[in-house]
């Protein structure tokens, strides 16, 4: 099962439309994840209509529109694994401990707000996914989304994709 990451899309303000390289992995992601700070609704409707499923959330830039079609928190058992997506997970340091308290079912979360890409494991097994943004680098040298698959109940081929820069 192949998965598709991403978060703090922004738009229209720090990007007209999605990076072609996000559109052309759509199609082949059987899950999109999208944790939040989408600002418009089109991108909704778009992912939507593009993906073969999406698990979504809001986040603090969204407004009433998204925040009434969308859960502060989303979960989902993909191939045995149980995912959750939450946009914001407060500061860096302690995050690891701070997620596995707050969400001791979960094999994986997948965050956005900050921008920057993250990547770890908690002392309780939690793994923890930060995709970047396709759209906002912020300090980060590249946008950035993430792509995984999910086989026999693991979580492989994670991947952070840089976007060109423009």
């Amino acid at each position: 099962m192949r998965l598709l990451l991403m978060s703090d899309t922004h738009l229209p303000k720090r990007a007209k439309v999605l990076p072609e390289p996000l559109l052309a992995e759509l199609p082949r992601a059987d899950v999109v994840f999208h944790a939040g700070d989408w600002v418009d609704t089109p991108t909704l409707d778009l992912l939507e209509s593009r993906s073969a499923r999406l698990v979504a959330v809001y986040g603090n830039n969204d407004g009433p529109e998204l925040r009434a079609r969308l859960p502060e928190v989303a979960r989902a058992e993909l191939g045995g694994l149980r995912f959750g997506v939450v946009h914001e997970t407060g500061a860096a340091q302690g995050r690891e401990a701070r997620c596995a308290a707050r969400f001791p079912d979960l094999d994986v979360l997948v965050f956005g707000h900050s921008h920057i890409p993250w990547d770890t494991t908690a002392a309780t097994g939690l793994r923890l996914l930060n995709p970047g943004s396709p759209t906002d680098r912020r300090r980060q040298p590249y946008c950035t989304y993430m792509t995984a698959t999910v086989d026999a109940g693991a979580l492989t081929d994670i991947a952070l994709h840089r976007l060109p820069r423009h």
